[in-house]
C-alpha cells in the first residue's frame, strides 16, 4: 500500500507569493556561502543535504485530497483543490500512453465543507465519457451538496453536464464495505455538521484517514473509540490544524485537533506512522517546519524509545507502508 498526498491544507487554499519565493532564494544563497558550488552536482547536493525543507521545497497550498494506492482502481479521500492536481496527473499519464490506467475512481468524502469538495468541478476525468466516478460519504445530503456547488451563480457548468458516469453512495458508520478490493469502514467525528474518518484495510496493511475531528479532554468514551479505530494502523493521517493552545482556547469547538493529542492517541493505538495533516492556512513553510520539530520533540519526551515515525504531510509526499 502507498499513500500519496495531493492536498494537505485546511480551510482554504494557500498561495505561494513572489515575496515567499524571494525569501527562499535569499536564504538559499546566504546558506551557500561556505560551500564551493562549481558544478551542477555540487549545487544539487547542497540543496538536498544542507537546506531545510522550508527553503528547498514547500508544504504546498492545496486543500484536502489523499490517494490510497492499493492496486487496481483509484481510491481517494476528499475532493479539495488537490483533486485537480491528481486529475491533471492522470490526464498527463493518459496522454503519454501509459497502459492499464483504470478509469474508475472511488472518492471518500469526510464532510461537505467547501474545502473538501471544491476541487470536484475542476476534476478533468469527470468530464470524460466512459469514466466511472463513485463518491462515498455518510451525509444523506451529499449528492445535493455537489449539485449545489455547481449551480448558478456559483459555477458555470452544472454537475449534470459532466460526461463521466457519476454516482453517490451513502455509507453507514460502523459497517465494513468491500470497495476496489479494499475493506473500508467509517466512524463519526466531532466537527460542525459532522465529519467521518475512514479506515482502509488490504493484505494486512491499514491506513486511517481522520481529518476535521476535534478530540476533547472530557469525552473519554470517544477517545477510547478512536484509539480502537486507529489501532495498529500502519499510517494515521491526523487533523493537527492547531497547536495545543489554539485548540483549547481561541479555537475550541471549531472542529479541529492539535499535534500533541495526535501523538498521544497514536501512541496508545500502536500506530506505526503518524502523518499530521490539514495544516493551518496562515502558517508559512518555516512555521510548519518548527511545528513538526516541536511535535517530534514532544514524542521523545513522553515516549523516549518510541519507534513511531512522525511526518508533516505536504503536497507531493509519497509514503510506502
Amino acid at each position: 500500500m502507498q499513500v500519496r498526498f495531493w492536498g494537505t491544507r485546511g480551510s482554504l487554499p494557500t498561495s505561494i507569493t513572489s515575496k515567499i519565493n524571494e525569501s527562499k532564494i535569499f536564504k538559499a544563497i546566504k546558506a551557500s556561502r561556505p560551500f564551493t558550488l562549481e558544478t551542477d552536482d555540487a549545487i544539487q547536493t547542497f540543496v538536498r543535504k544542507e537546506l531545510p525543507f522550508s527553503v528547498r521545497e514547500s508544504y504546498g497550498g492545496n486543500t484536502s485530497c489523499v490517494e490510497i494506492v492499493a492496486g487496481g482502481e483509484f481510491i481517494l479521500c476528499d475532493a479539495g483543490s488537490g483533486l485537480r492536481d491528481f486529475g491533471n496527473h492522470y490526464m498527463s499519464a493518459r496522454a503519454a500512453g501509459e497502459n492499464n490506467l483504470p478509469n474508475v475512481f472511488h472518492i471518500f468524502i469526510s464532510h461537505l465543507h467547501w474545502d473538501h469538495i471544491q476541487g470536484f468541478p475542476f476534476f478533468t476525468p469527470a468530464f470524460i465519457p466512459g469514466n466511472r466516478i463513485h463518491l462515498y460519504g455518510c451525509h444523506a445530503n451529499m449528492e445535493q451538496a455537489f449539485i449545489n456547488q455547481q449551480m448558478e451563480p456559483y459555477f458555470p457548468i452544472p454537475l449534470c453536464d459532466m460526461k463521466a458516469d457519476i454516482s453517490f453512495h451513502v455509507l453507514r458508520p460502523g459497517n465494513v464495505y468491500s470497495i476496489a478490493g479494499t475493506e473500508v469502514s467509517a466512524t463519526k467525528q466531532c466537527h460542525p455538521g459532522d465529519s467521518y474518518g475512514y479506515c482502509f484495510l488490504k493484505e494486512g496493511k491499514k491506513a486511517v484517514y481522520s481529518t476535521d475531528s476535534e478530540h476533547k479532554e472530557e469525552a473519554q468514551e470517544d477517545r477510547y473509540r478512536f484509539i480502537d479505530f486507529f489501532r495498529n494502523a500502519d499510517i494515521l493521517i491526523f487533523d493537527a490544524q492547531y497547536d495545543f493552545l489554539d485548540s483549547v482556547l481561541a479555537k475550541e469547538n471549531w472542529g479541529h485537533s492539535n499535534n500533541l493529542v495526535g501523538v498521544e492517541l497514536a501512541l496508545r493505538a500502536g500506530v506505526k506512522h503518524l502523518c499530521l495533516f490539514h495544516h493551518e492556512h496562515t502558517l508559512n513553510d518555516e512555521a510548519l517546519d518548527q511545528f513538526l520539530e516541536s511535535t517530534r520533540k514532544y514524542l521523545s519526551i513522553i515516549e523516549k524509545n518510541s519507534s513511531m515515525e512522525v511526518y508533516l504531510a505536504y503536497d507531493g509526499l509519497i509514503l510506502e507502508i
